[in-house]
Formats: C-alpha cells, sequence, structure tokens
C-alpha cells in the first residue's frame, strides 16, 4: 500500500508544523536566495543589543536552560558511546559540542551572555 504525503501536513517541517506561519506559504512559493545572499543574511545582527531581550532571554535561561533537538544520527552516535563507553554523559557531550558550535557561529552574540554558566 503506497502512501502519498500531503504537502500540508506538516511532517517534516519540525516547529514549522507547530507554528503555523503566514508568511510560511509564500515563502514556499518563492525561488530560493542565492548561496551568496543566504551566508550574508545569516551573519548579520542588528546593530547593538537590545536590552530588553537580552533580560528576557537570561531570565528565561535561568529558569529552563534545557533545549530540544531531533537529530537521528547524532542520537545514535551519543547512545552508541553511551552504551561503550563507562561514564560516558550524552547531556554533557552534547552541551559540549552545541556550545562550541554556537560560540563559533555567533561570537558576537555569545559575548552578550558571558555572565551566564
Amino acid at each position: 500500500m503506497s502512501r502519498k504525503k500531503s504537502k500540508n501536513t506538516g511532517l517534516g517541517l519540525g516547529l514549522e508544523a507547530l507554528i503555523k506561519s503566514k508568511t510560511r506559504e509564500k515563502v514556499e512559493n518563492e525561488a530560493p536566495s542565492s548561496p551568496k545572499k543566504l551566508e550574508k543574511e545569516d551573519k548579520e545582527i542588528s546593530p547593538g543589543p537590545d536590552e530588553s531581550n537580552l533580560k528576557m532571554v537570561a531570565s528565561e535561561v535561568k529558569k529552563n536552560p534545557r533545549i530540544t533537538l531531533w537529530s537521528a544520527r547524532s542520537a545514535a552516535v551519543l547512545r552508541y558511546l553511551k552504551k561503550t563507553r563507562p561514564e560516558f554523559s550524552i547531556s554533557k557531550e552534547a552541551s559540549k559540542l552545541i556550545e562550541d558550535a554556537v560560540q563559533e557561529k555567533y561570537p558576537e552574540i555569545w559575548e552578550m551572555f558571558s555572565d551566564i554558566k
């Protein structure tokens, strides 16, 4: 029996499936941007820190510093390590990997939260 995925089921959209965006249909119908344009947009940040957002984010993460990720291959690797290496901690390893990657990709923003450990 063959199953046909409906374009609007939300499968494979992650968070977008939960948060219906008014612009999602518009974005899906537009031609993709050139890689150079995407790279430039990805690296742009606002001219200065928004103090109200900084305080709000700091307060939120002090209450709940957890994030949730979906990556089957990464989960498989980390679970394999958990089963094969004594005292291996998935949480500690995932935290270290994510922190290193975020710090490298967004160093200016990373510094804005230097008081959070």
